[in-house]
């Protein structure tokens, strides 16, 4: 089942990851959310991969979570307490699990990311979207404050663009939600992938071992105070600057050539 509902096709240094529901908007289901989890625990330990795309079959790139499944949680003797805690602490590891994974992921968005979707894209390192995409944490129009979802949402746009969002449940637009740093970059629907690729591609040509201490470095001092991230990523610095590799492409670009790196760091 990992394997229908995230399909996976390598390019290179580059995993492309697709959730296949295409019938159910990609609806983070139990299964859903468990394929994805699987996907990126194989990644974690494979160096010859570099970047991560991740899209969505069908019409949607994400509806979510699955409605018709948590309503059937509700059930349980308890009224589904218990099931909606497992839940939302299973998503929420798994969008941290994004966060983690030393490959940077980026989100192909082609359509709808709504809810959960949109803290997926949200979450993403970084995000590529079609000018047809849309994207909202919509669940206050079905009485549902999208609490999750607004904590990778916050931490990618600002305050009042965030509460706006969260608020009203409005839909918005691709040029919007670039414009207030969801996503990096725009484009035709049919530059889409090519476009996402590109990026990856580009990603993937850098020193992994320097992308996958930055990344994590990115993360860590984003959540410290200024002295201290400073004294962190002095610390990284450091020890990246003690590696052969990163000598042998300092010495490259003094000497005007392409670094000699040894394949899968």
């Amino acid at each position: 089942m990992d394997e229908e509902l995230v399909l996976r096709a390598d390019e290179g240094a580059v995993a492309i990851l697709t959730l296949n529901r295409p019938g159910a908007l990609n609806a983070l289901s139990d299964a859903m959310l468990a394929a994805l989890s699987a996907a990126l625990t194989r990644l974690e330990g494979e160096p010859t991969v570099k970047a991560v795309i991740l899209r969505g079959a069908g019409k949607a790139f994400c509806a979510g979570h699955d409605l018709k499944e948590m309503q059937a949680g509700r059930q349980a003797e308890d009224k589904g307490r218990a099931y909606f805690e497992d839940l939302f602490r299973r998503c929420a590891s798994v969008m941290q699990q994004i966060t983690r994974l030393p490959q940077p992921v980026i989100a192909e968005v082609h359509s709808v990311a709504a809810a959960a979707g949109c803290q997926l894209v949200a979450t993403c390192d970084m995000a590529v979207a079609s000018e047809a995409a849309r994207f909202g944490v919509n669940g206050v129009n079905i009485g549902l404050f999208c609490s999750t979802p607004m904590v990778a949402l916050s931490r990618a746009v600002g305050r009042k663009q965030a509460l706006e969002m969260l608020t009203t449940g409005a839909l918005i637009d691709a040029a919007k939600a670039e414009r207030i740093g969801l996503v990096n970059r725009v484009v035709p629907k049919e530059a889409l992938s090519d476009e996402a690729f590109w990026l990856a591609e580009t990603v993937a040509g850098k020193l992994g071992a320097a992308v996958k201490i930055g990344k994590r470095a990115f993360y860590e001092q984003i959540e410290m105070g200024l002295a201290e991230a400073y004294e962190h990523t002095a610390a990284v610095m450091v020890e990246n600057m003690l590696w052969r590799d990163t000598e042998e492409g300092i010495n490259a670009f003094i000497e005007k050539r392409a670094p000699e790196w040894p394949e899968g760091v």
